[in-house]
């Protein structure tokens, strides 16, 4: 996947709002661009760091940067843009790089499915049987390669593990499919030190056949592409 305009190279000053973060251009200009992440972006915020960002000619938008990239530890890039996994996934899919996902000849996004929600992907293929793709971001690097989902307590995301359970219930494949879009991750474990009741129904629905997997994505600041698998490590969780 390419980034649609060539991308600019900046410091970060600040994210506040959750939706906005003060840039300052190499010409010492500072801007206000959008940040597409609803998350904490726990270690991806540093004041300070390289960030890089795009820029759009559309006149009706509110602001024309929008942040896409940062260096993390002045070593490794992350994309903090979360509408790009779910077609970076599509993509590799499609292409055939996620071997786990190559026997299917259709592929849905956004698909109704579950209480009121909605499928990333959706496969299907010669036989009845689906298989439902659920895409996580992962971009939080705390231990050397390892990268934990999620950086914040999320009900939401607890709700999707269950329901995933449903459709295995119902005979089809559910797959959850973390996303590495950061440099620095070599491995992905729920993060059970965050929220512990996300770690506990990982490793509950893993037990009744939802799968796992993790894929790196190789970032440069042209474009992003899902390369290689990664392992997923299940969790110790300690009763308290």
């Amino acid at each position: 996947m390419e980034f649609p305009t060539p991308l600019i190279e900046g410091r970060l000053l600040k994210r506040y709002k959750r939706f906005l973060a003060d840039i300052e251009l190499p010409s010492g200009e500072v801007v206000v661009a959008h940040c597409p992440n609803t998350g904490s972006m726990k270690r991806c915020q540093q004041d300070g760091a390289r960030v890089w960002l795009s820029k759009s000619d559309n006149l009706k938008r509110k602001l024309a940067y929008t942040w896409e990239l940062v260096e993390v530890d002045e070593q490794y890039l992350a994309c903090i843009n979360t509408g790009y996994p779910n077609k970076l996934v599509g993509e590799a899919i499609a292409n055939g790089v996620v071997k786990e996902l190559s026997d299917y000849t259709e592929q849905k996004a956004e698909v109704k499915y579950g209480e009121k929600s909605r499928i990333d992907w959706l496969l299907t293929g010669s036989d009845s049987r689906k298989c439902y793709v659920e895409v996580k971001n992962v971009t939080l690097l705390e231990d050397d390669g390892l990268g934990y989902f999620p950086d914040a307590v999320t009900d939401r995301g607890r709700k999707h593990l269950y329901e995933l359970v449903k459709m295995v219930e119902e005979g089809h494949r559910a797959v959850m499919f973390f996303c590495v879009s950061h440099t620095g991750i070599s491995s992905v474990t729920p993060a059970a030190h965050i929220d512990k009741k996300y770690a506990q129904a990982f490793v509950e629905v893993v037990g009744k056949g939802v799968e796992v997997i993790a894929y790196q994505v190789e970032i440069d600041s042209q474009e992003m592409k899902v390369v290689r698998s990664v392992p997923v490590v299940l969790p110790e969780l300690i009763d308290s």
